[in-house]
């Protein structure tokens, strides 16, 4: 049985990193393969796992589209067709998998750039038919989402068994974070479990902040501390799953991801 996590928030407070710390924490306990899944175009999550990335779903989506096109300008063909008569199924599903990029304990892909101009839904749908049929091979899969969730479904159609929805620790980015909750029964997707998390938190949480967070009703996984080491990572560019164990930030979350697994 495979077991999705997933993570929401507004850009810049942190989910990327988060993403990684929960990837290391299931590497280092939990047996079985993992699939990360990068669904936000603007992040570098293969740079936190150190994984290397030159191929993503969304270049084979506008190839394919590129292919299609010209055959049906050369031929006329009314569906157009791909290169060597394979069907666009066949094809998607043999780029994707060959775009999965392999790691000792976790592999990864990346959905890439959005859609362009034009009809995708067919694609689209196609796509997350190959995703979903790759991640059913895996004993966890991770994704790390897009800043809003209106695009999760449109991702995956798998449910999600914990959705860590991370925020800094500001009124506005808790607010985000209420927002966020509340688009859940829009997607087309269950969302099994609902978590929050406070990154990047200095001290303790003021106590405007922890009476706000009680007013959610979302179960408050806790913080995550603001910390020079994690810092110096990220101006190296070094990937973060080489954090140390005793890292208070891969503790926090290692507590966390430990308690809802449990």
């Amino acid at each position: 049985m495979t077991t999705t996590i997933a993570l929401a928030g507004k850009g810049g407070v942190g989910k990327t990193t988060i993403a990684g710390m929960v990837i290391k924490y299931l590497s280092q306990t939990q047996s079985g393969a993992i699939l990360a899944i990068d669904a936000d175009p603007s992040s570098n999550l293969n740079m936190v796992l150190g994984l290397d990335l030159d191929w993503t779903v969304g270049d084979i989506r506008e190839d394919m589209l590129a292919q299609v096109q010209k055959s049906l300008l050369q031929s006329g063909a009314a569906m157009g067709t791909i290169q060597g008569g394979m069907s666009k199924q066949d094809y998607l599903d043999y780029e994707v998998r060959s775009s999965l990029t392999e790691g000792e304990r976790f592999d990864l892909i990346a959905m890439g750039r959005p859609e362009g101009a034009g009809c995708y839904c067919a694609v689209n749908h196609n796509l997350r038919e190959v995703v979903d049929s790759i991640s059913k091979s895996y004993r966890y899969v991770v994704i790390d989402n897009e800043a809003g969730m209106e695009h999760l479904s449109r991702r995956t159609t798998r449910d999600v068994d914990h959705l860590l929805i991370v925020s800094d620790p500001t009124q506005r980015g808790i607010t985000t974070a209420e927002r966020i909750k509340g688009m859940i029964s829009g997607l087309d997707i269950n969302v099994e479990q609902v978590h929050l998390i406070l990154n990047r938190v200095m001290g303790d949480l003021p106590v405007l902040l922890s009476e706000r967070v009680a007013q959610l009703g979302i179960n408050f996984l806790g913080t995550v501390p603001a910390n020079n080491a994690l810092m110096e990572f990220e101006f190296s560019g070094r990937p973060l799953v080489e954090l140390g164990d005793e890292s208070p930030v891969y503790q926090s979350v290692a507590a966390m991801m430990a308690s809802i697994l449990a």
